[in-house]
This record gives structure tokens, sequence and C-alpha cells, in this order.
């Protein structure tokens, strides 16, 4: 991207702010809800996803967007984009027939679901999320879209914490952009 990009995401970034031992001590917790309390900040971050989105992936069919903060910016980014916007949920959130993904955490496991009538064979997903810290979430996601057919082209987040090495955790063939880095 360019230089006026750049100064838009700093921008963007200099309205987030964080919180110490947030919600457990030992724990710097980045905060997009501060970013979201501003109207400016909200049409900034929604016109840099848009361009990144429209950079990055032109092909793009559906963007699907994770619980619970994914959803903050999915539907508006579809809408502009002109594509499906699709949600990916926790266990018994979706109406009709789903299709689960059960995945590993450091300590225990999670399931991720999406209804079975969304995804057709070849569907070209991105997956949409505030943030990226692990990267188990969004590794599961794409798994289950997968599953069902679908083309992962991506994922795009607000947020990436570098530290903890999520993009690792990605398969390597999907691309991850994200906005924002901290250490």
């Amino acid at each position: 991207m360019d230089e006026d990009y750049a100064k838009k995401v700093a921008e963007l970034k200099s309205k987030i702010k964080s919180f110490p031992d947030f919600p457990k001590k030992g724990i710097l917790f980045w905060d997009i809800f501060s970013a979201l309390a501003d109207g400016s900040a909200c049409k900034l971050l929604q016109h840099l996803l848009v361009q990144t989105i429209r950079a990055r992936y032109p092909d793009v069919e559906a963007i699907v967007g994770l619980e619970a903060r994914g959803f903050l910016f999915s539907f508006s980014l579809a809408a502009e984009l002109g594509v499906a916007c699709l949600p990916v949920r926790k266990p018994g959130k979706l109406p009709g027939e789903v299709v689960s993904y059960k995945y590993d955490l450091e300590y225990g496991s999670d399931t991720l679901e999406i209804q079975k009538n969304a995804i057709k064979p070849g569907l070209k997903c991105l997956i949409l999320d505030d943030l990226i810290a692990t990267g188990g979430s969004i590794a599961a996601a794409a798994a289950l879209l997968r599953t069902c057919g679908a083309e992962v082209l991506g994922c795009v987040v607000v947020i990436e914490l570098e530290s903890l090495r999520g993009r690792h955790n990605i398969p390597e063939d999907i691309s991850v952009h994200s906005l924002i880095k901290y250490d």
C-alpha cells in the first residue's frame, strides 16, 4: 500500500487503547472498542478494510466474520463490496443444520459452527476478525470452511499481537493481513 495508507493506519492505531491486567493479571488487552467510540475512527477503519480487501482479495465472494467482534465489521464490509456475509459462531448460536469443527486450545478445546447451506463448493471466502493472538480460531475457521468445500483466500484482522506468533499457527497457504501490529 502507499504512504497515505500507512498514515491512516497510524491514525487508527493512535485511537486504540490498552488495558493492563485485563481480563486477567499479566495480559495487556488492546481494545478495538476504544477506537470504535469515535465516529471518524469507525469510518477510517471501514475505509482501510475495504481498501485492503479490494487490493489483496479482488475475487472474494464472501466475508466470513468470526464471533464475536469479527461480526462488527463483516456485514458493512460485505455490503460495501457486494458480497455475502457469513457468520462463524460458537455452538448452539445458529439455527438450522450446521457444520461443526472442534479444535484444541492451550487449555482445553472449542468448537466453531457455520450454517451448512451457507457455503457452496468453491465459494471464495475471506476470514475477518478484530485480532489475531494465537491464531487458533482463524486456523479452525479456515479448516471449517474447507470442510464445507470453500476456497479460503486469506484472512484480514485489525490487530495482530506478533509476540504470540499466531500467524505461524495458520496454514501457510492462507495469507494473513493485519492493519496494526503490536509486539
